[in-house]
C-alpha cells in the first residue's frame, strides 16, 4: 500500500535550506515577504507557496550552551491521510491518493470553503495543509508526484547538499532508517525515528521532538483519534451525528 517513503536524517542537516529553494523552484512557488523576526529561519510558516520549511530552533539546555536543530517541515503522507478521510465528508475529491505511490495530493479542481478547510487543517497532527482564500483551494507537498512519476527524485532530495534526505521503495526506506538510528544511538542515546509506521515521511531526530518543532511528532493523538471518531461516526437519516 505505501510503496514510496522520504527518509530525512536531521542528524546530517546543515540548515542550508536547499531543498526549500528547489522546492519552491520547481513548483513555480513565488517568494514570501517576510521581515527579520529574530531567526535565521525564513519565512515564518508554511504557506500555499511554501511547500517545505527549514524550520530552525535554538535550545540552550543549559546557561551559555546553545543549541541548534534543524527541521525540514513538509507534509508527512500518511499511510491513512486524517485530512483526506476529513475532506471525503467536506469537499469529496479534494484530496485524494496517487495509485502508485500513494502520495496524498490536493486536487485543485475541488473548491473548499474556510469552515470546511478549517476542519481538514484541525483533523492534520501535523499541522501541515493551507489556504488559499482567494482560490478557495488548500495546498501542500505533492510529493513531486510529477517528477516521481517519470522516474525523478522529488526536488528537495535531489537538491540536498549533505545526504540528509533520501526517497525510494518504502521497504529499503524503513531499513535505511533503522540501520542509521542504530548508528546514531551510539552518541545520541535519545535519538529516534517519528511515527515511522504512520508516515511516508520518516524524520530520525537526535534529541527530543519538541526540541525541533511542537508539531515534529504526533504529540497530540488524543486529540486526532477524537477527530477521526468523530468523523466515522455514523450519521442519522435526517442528516446530524448519531450519538
Amino acid at each position: 500500500m505505501a510503496r514510496t517513503s522520504f527518509f530525512i536524517d536531521t542528524t546530517k542537516c546543515t540548515g542550508c535550506r536547499g531543498c526549500q529553494a528547489a522546492c519552491k523552484q520547481w513548483n513555480q512557488n513565488p517568494a514570501a515577504k517576510t521581515v527579520q523576526q529574530g531567526t535565521y529561519q525564513n519565512p515564518p510558516d508554511l504557506s500555499t507557496a511554501t511547500f517545505k520549511l527549514v524550520r530552525f530552533s535554538e535550545v540552550a539546555d543549559s546557561p551559555g550552551d546553545p543549541k541548534w536543530y534543524f527541521f525540514p517541515d513538509q507534509c508527512r503522507h500518511c499511510i491513512y491521510p486524517p485530512c483526506k478521510m476529513a475532506a471525503d465528508k467536506k469537499a469529496k475529491g479534494a484530496v485524494i491518493l496517487d495509485t502508485r505511490t500513494r502520495a496524498v495530493i490536493f486536487n485543485p479542481a475541488v473548491k473548499i470553503s474556510p469552515e470546511d478547510f478549517k476542519e481538514i487543517r484541525e483533523i492534520c497532527p501535523f499541522d501541515i495543509p493551507r489556504y488559499d482564500e482567494k482560490l478557495g483551494l488548500m495546498a501542500k507537498c505533492t510529493m513531486c508526484i510529477d517528477r516521481v512519476s517519470e522516474g525523478m527524485l522529488p526536488a528537495c532530495v535531489k537538491a540536498c547538499p549533505t545526504g540528509t534526505m533520501q526517497f525510494g521503495d518504502r521497504k529499503t526506506i524503513r531499513k535505511m532508517a533503522e540501520e542509521r538510528l542504530d548508528e546514531v544511538k551510539k552518541i545520541y542515546r535519545r535519538a529516534s525515528l517519528v511515527n515511522p509506521e504512520a508516515v511516508k515521511v520518516i524524520f530520525l531526530l537526535k534529541d527530543y521532538p519538541e526540541k525541533y518543532h511542537r508539531f515534529a511528532a504526533n504529540n497530540h493523538p488524543k486529540g486526532t483519534q477524537m477527530a477521526l471518531n468523530s468523523l466515522l461516526r455514523p450519521t442519522n437519516r435526517m442528516g446530524g451525528m448519531t450519538g
